[in-house]
């Protein structure tokens, strides 16, 4: 493969030229720019819009790897070389990231689960029956926009409710977060289908986030035209589905969108994370401002404006405690973090000592 990459290739691919001006004035001329399209463990499946391979990462790049931020995640834009004609890469660095989608790593593991990078729009679907819930899409946005990301709620299943029963849900969502698009389908009816497709902006970067039996693949069916994913039946009694997508892929589709499709999220923690849940919750933050104490914690504090908020029904109790539990757990993930990054410092650096201690002795 030549290592002179076709314009066009990378651009179809939503890579910004003048973002990464800097970074394309300092390559080295063996090196060609590539996108992450598929994340599978210690490899990954590279496109410069002509041509997809597999890749490694280069050894220097793994030494010098301290924690997952230093490794290529679904949407990275990376430094690679080519070889055996282009059936095969080593990525050598990342790009600077434009926008990062990020969580707490599932169980009791203290550490991060990157998700998804240099995402424009990120798509939280929710089905509109037993799935629904304004706590768990609270979640989602607080990861989103800490990603600085543009978030839009997609809800599914229209069709499986009675139409009074499904605008009130719809028209809930929409009072509850005025400041996010929310857009009703179903994949069955096609109903608001075209709607969703009017979104998908040619060259940006879309993330489909949910659980488990919202609909993500179907939609990513509906979208492409043509049954490529396999779906999956959801149980009756509770409404959950298997994970059908089982690893992060990138997808372009016939209009030039690109879509990067993630497999259902069970559990979803997030680390600290002030911008987002200052925007999420914008409106507690404009109650805050009027509280006595600058340092108020909005529990206990007498002239706390954010609890004669909710005292007073201008603030939902609902809402209040999901924001005080979310911003706890962000707190006690964080702290969590730091102390295993210490801890593994040490112990890398007592390792290297031990190392260079055997060299001297040898």
């Amino acid at each position: 493969m030549p290592t002179d990459q076709s314009k066009f290739g990378i651009h179809a691919l939503g890579f910004d030229e003048a973002f990464y001006a800097d970074q394309l004035r300092a390559k080295a001329p063996e090196f060609s720019v590539a996108r992450v399209t598929t994340v599978h463990k210690d490899r990954f499946t590279l496109s410069d819009g002509l041509h997809e391979m597999f890749a490694e990462m280069s050894g220097k790049m793994l030494m010098n790897a301290e924690s997952a931020f230093d490794y290529p995640v679904t949407g990275d834009w990376v430094l690679a070389q080519f070889h055996n004609e282009g059936t095969f890469g080593i990525i050598h660095s990342l790009l600077p990231r434009k926008s990062l989608l990020k969580r707490k790593a599932a169980g009791r593991k203290v550490d991060f689960q990157l998700v998804a990078s240099n995402v424009d729009t990120a798509f939280i679907l929710q089905s509109l029956d037993v799935d629904f819930s304004l706590n768990r899409v609270e979640r989602y946005l607080v990861m989103i926009h800490e990603g600085n990301i543009q978030p839009v709620v997609l809800l599914s299943k229209r069709d499986l409710l009675p139409p009074v029963e499904a605008d009130r849900k719809v028209a809930e969502m929409s009072a509850a977060l005025p400041k996010v698009r929310v857009v009703p389908f179903s994949n069955k009816t096609g109903e608001g289908l075209e709607t969703v497709r009017e979104l998908l902006t040619p060259r940006k970067t879309f993330c489909l986030l949910g659980s488990s039996g919202v609909g993500k693949t179907s939609l990513l069916n509906a979208l492409i035209g043509q049954e490529v994913f396999t779906t999956q039946e959801v149980k009756e009694r509770d409404g959950k589905g298997k994970h059908t997508t089982t690893s992060r892929q990138l997808i372009t589709l016939q209009n030039g969108a690109i879509i990067i499709d993630s497999p259902g999220m069970r559990e979803l923690g997030n680390f600290a994370s002030k911008d987002g849940l200052d925007e999420t919750f914008s409106e507690i933050m404009n109650w805050a401002l009027q509280c006595r104490f600058k340092d108020c914690t909005h529990r206990h504090e007498t002239g706390c404006a954010v609890l004669a908020a909710v005292q007073n029904g201008l603030l939902p109790e609902e809402r209040y405690q999901n924001y005080m539990k979310m911003e706890k757990e962000a707190r006690y993930h964080e702290m969590s973090y730091l102390e295993k990054r210490q801890k593994d410092k040490k112990f890398g650096k007592m390792c290297r000592e031990v190392l260079r201690f055997k060299k001297i002795r040898s």
